[in-house]
């Protein structure tokens, strides 16, 4: 009796067993089959999987831009969120462990903890050079994670957002936050075109603690300024941060100052360069907010479109257009993932 009533149960599973070779066969052959290729902004051509599920930022503009578009891709930061900094993100991503960086200054990152990680995708997105694009073949052959790079400009961040939303796979994402950067950098337009060039601000950007630290014109982090109307007085042969001296500080007569650190928007009233300048005697030390994310740099990433509503309202308050605080709660929403309250709100654009 035995045979006959297992009889039937062997014959299908035997006539489901090339089924399920079949199904085994197309589900390893699957991602080659996904597999697509894009051109990056340095013109190589890389392969990247068509829906990346595991994504690592090189660095931390990257990472501001990946947190945008796809925070369930990421698999860590690249400096783990600071206590300020968590009330304005999404509560899923707050413990991913800090993995550190491969790019910029400070690079932390050890690649063996990267394999590690299992990323499908390594992105990075900045400033393009060979130093960069060397970087990214040596660490694409090394690990065999393919590595794209976006160009970081200022003027490239619509493009740039739609760019990396592709290689995501979440393009109706991109639109909608390229959509915003548009409408942003045509904000900033129209409202300097309102303002005569002898009434734009000769600014100074302020790092640190003592102020001294700063970016000359034409470096990423001080393209902000620039883009805001404002004259950046750092001048000098470098286009990256730069350190001066408080004599080049009072010789600039900035008229306004910049900066993201409390601790120097405090004290600059009292310390040598800053205190005889015309921003300083004028009361125009400007904090920006700093969380998650800076509105001028730290990093220099999409964080930079609110710092644009930000300065406008700074630079040039009979001008400015709209109210600042909706405008923070809206891209808080878009780009953050977060809704602000009051109190949120508050203490993030307290001076």
């Amino acid at each position: 009796m035995r045979p006959e009533r297992r009889g039937p149960r062997l014959t299908r599973m035997r006539a489901a067993v090339p089924a399920l070779f079949a199904t085994l066969l197309l589900l390893a052959s699957a991602p080659l089959a996904q597999a697509r290729d894009v051109v990056d902004a340095t013109g190589r051509t890389v392969t990247v999987p068509d829906a990346p599920a595991r994504v690592f930022a090189a660095g931390p503009p990257a990472s501001v831009l990946l947190y945008a578009l796809k925070p369930e891709a990421m698999i860590g930061w690249v400096r783990a969120p600071r206590e300020g900094d968590l009330p304005y993100l999404l509560p899923e991503t707050r413990a991913l462990p800090e993995l550190g960086r491969l790019t910029g200054k400070g690079d932390t990152l050890n690649l063996e903890v990267l394999l590690q990680a299992e990323p499908d995708l390594i992105v990075d997105f900045g400033t393009v050079s060979d130093t960069y694009l060397s970087l990214a073949e040596k660490v694409q052959t090394q690990t065999g994670v393919p590595y794209v790079l976006i160009d970081g400009s200022f003027a490239n961040t619509p493009t740039a957002i739609r760019q990396m939303a592709e290689i995501l796979g979440v393009p109706e994402r991109g639109e909608i936050l390229a959509a915003y950067a548009e409408e942003t950098l045509s904000m900033v337009d129209r409202v300097l075109a309102k303002v005569p060039e002898e009434s734009r601000p000769r600014v100074y950007l302020a790092r640190g603690a003592e102020g001294l630290e700063s970016a000359a014109r034409g470096a990423i982090n001080a393209e902000i300024l620039e883009r805001a109307g404002g004259v950046n007085v750092v001048e000098g042969a470098e286009t990256g941060l730069v350190t001066v001296s408080p004599e080049q500080v009072l010789s600039w007569a900035p008229t306004a100052i910049v900066t993201i650190d409390r601790d120097f928007a405090r004290a600059a009233p009292t310390l040598a360069g800053f205190a005889g300048t015309p921003a300083v005697q004028d009361g125009r030390i400007i904090l920006a907010p700093g969380n998650p994310y800076g509105f001028i740099d730290a990093p220099p990433s999409v964080n930079r479109l609110i710092g644009l509503h930000f300065l406008m309202h700074r630079f040039y308050p009979d001008a400015a257009e709209g109210d600042l605080a909706a405008e923070v709660a809206r891209f808080y929403d878009l780009f953050y993932h977060v809704t602000l309250d009051e109190a949120a709100m508050g203490k993030l654009l307290a001076e």
